[in-house]
């Protein structure tokens, strides 16, 4: 258990930050099969992060729902997160065999919000989900066409076609 320090304190972060929040739903509690692979993937990506500070990535919270898990990471840039997104070995698989066997079904859904603290931008995904967390709070739309990537959510025009 982790030491409590008695008083009040703040964070000595200093420089940009981004703020990401991912997390998964189970849909369907019947359909382990489905959400079961989902849910072990995330493990060994939290592994390769903490093996390889240089990715940017910080340091994370985690907590259970009632549906399901959520992370809150914290990331030195949106291009360190951007980069281990699209490159990082474990997102990469992860991302296809979540896209290959249970984006189709409602059995489960993920989602994630991005926060960029400096420059004052957000972007999210939801996918089969009720509406949550800031698509709750504001209302969603679909995500398409300059909504349909992370890049392009947050305003960016000149990236390439890949798909989240």
């Amino acid at each position: 258990m982790a030491e409590v320090q008695a008083g009040r304190y703040t964070a000595a972060h200093e420089g940009g930050l981004v703020v990401f929040v991912i997390g998964m739903r189970i849909n369907s509690w019947w359909a382990v099969h489905r959400w079961l692979p989902v849910a072990l993937a995330m493990g060994p990506m939290i592994a390769e992060l903490y093996r390889n500070k240089e990715l940017g990535f910080l340091d994370m919270q985690s907590g259970i729902t009632t549906r399901g898990p959520v992370l809150i990471q914290y990331w030195r840039s949106y291009e360190h997160l951007e980069r281990y997104a699209r490159h990082g070995a474990k997102h990469l698989k992860a991302w296809k065999d979540f896209n290959r066997k249970a984006a189709s079904s409602k059995h489960v859904g993920i989602y994630h919000e991005t926060y960029l603290v400096d420059e004052g931008k957000h972007e999210s995904v939801y996918v089969n989900m009720p509406k949550h967390g800031l698509g709750r709070a504001s209302g969603i739309v679909p995500a398409t066409g300059r909504r349909e990537t992370a890049r392009r959510r947050l305003g960016g025009e000149n990236e390439p076609a890949v798909a989240e």
